[in-house]
């Protein structure tokens, strides 16, 4: 008699079936961030999704930012860190220490890739034009080195992606003058995920999705339409720092984006949950008149 546990498995893989198939050779871009990028544990994890996405014939870009590693460096050689409106305040000093570690982040991850056998290229907002940068005024006020995107040329990650490699990025961007600017992470994902006119775009972070009881982390909705998004932000369901991200959620599908998740990285193999079971683990958001594939 064969194990039940044996037989789980292939009734997993087989619900998998239909979305590697809908999905084989798509672009997904996926924000990884938060306490995922911190835990050694879940950062594997993440690593062994992706590269899983990428063999079964995904086109996945990783995006990814690097604040707590950012400010532990910051405190490390004796800085002060000063935040407004939960954006750091980036001097040059600042801004040349921010650069270092999320470079060194990057070629961190790049490793984990390809010691799992995948072709990984860690590259910043800067190579190739990647990400053309303004600096970000803060209701007027000038907080420094942090960038607004002002135009993205992806034309350097469709050439990784033809040569088979993965391509990570990390978010700093420049301008005309040369100058470097730390844009937000998952504002970077947004607009490369919408240059792309990515399948899906994916942000891995500390939230679980959205609750339909703020207060119930058990009642996360599996499945939005823009529309039914909005009247949640409306009606105060979405509320706080959610209502950003939700926002940049429905531009990234205003522009073009067919789907995009959001998802708890605290998760073990969220991504994995998220993508290739009817359910999921978080909050998929898509256009009115797409297929819903959980009917709760």
């Amino acid at each position: 008699m064969v194990s039940q546990k044996y037989l789980d498995k292939a009734e997993v893989l087989i619900e998998a079936l239909p979305y590697i198939q809908r999905f084989n050779r798509k672009i997904i871009v996926v924000k990884y961030g938060g306490s995922a990028m911190i835990d050694e544990a879940l950062k594997q994890g993440v690593i062994e999704d992706v590269v899983l996405l990428k063999l079964v014939g995904f086109k996945p870009i990783i995006v990814h930012g690097g604040g707590k590693e950012i400010s532990r460096w910051v405190d490390k050689v004796g800085m002060k860190t000063r935040f407004i409106d939960g954006l750091r305040v980036t001097d040059s000093d600042t801004m040349e220490l921010a650069e270092m570690v999320l470079a060194k982040v990057n070629k961190e991850l790049v490793s984990k890739v390809q010691a799992l056998g995948v072709k990984a290229a860690g590259i910043c907002g800067k190579d190739g034009g990647l990400l053309k940068a303004k600096k970000k005024l803060l209701d007027g006020q000038d907080i420094g080195f942090v960038g607004d995107i002002d135009k993205v040329d992806v034309k350097i990650l469709k050439d990784l992606l033809e040569k088979d490699f993965l391509p990570i990025v990390f978010p700093i961007g420049m301008d005309n003058e040369g100058n470097s600017y730390n844009i937000n992470a998952d504002e970077a994902a947004a607009a490369i995920a919408t240059a792309l006119k990515a399948e899906k775009l994916a942000y891995l972070s500390d939230v679980e999705g959205v609750r339909k009881d703020p207060q119930d982390p058990e009642s996360v909705i599996s499945e939005l339409y823009v529309n039914e998004a909005e009247a949640l932000i409306e009606d105060g369901t979405i509320s706080g720092g959610m209502i950003p991200k939700i926002e940049n959620c429905m531009d990234a599908i205003s522009r073009g984006v067919s789907r995009v998740h959001i998802m708890d990285g605290r998760i073990p193999h969220s991504l994995l949950l998220e993508i290739f079971t009817n359910k999921g683990t978080g909050t998929a958001i898509m256009k009115e008149g797409k297929e819903k594939y959980c009917n709760e």
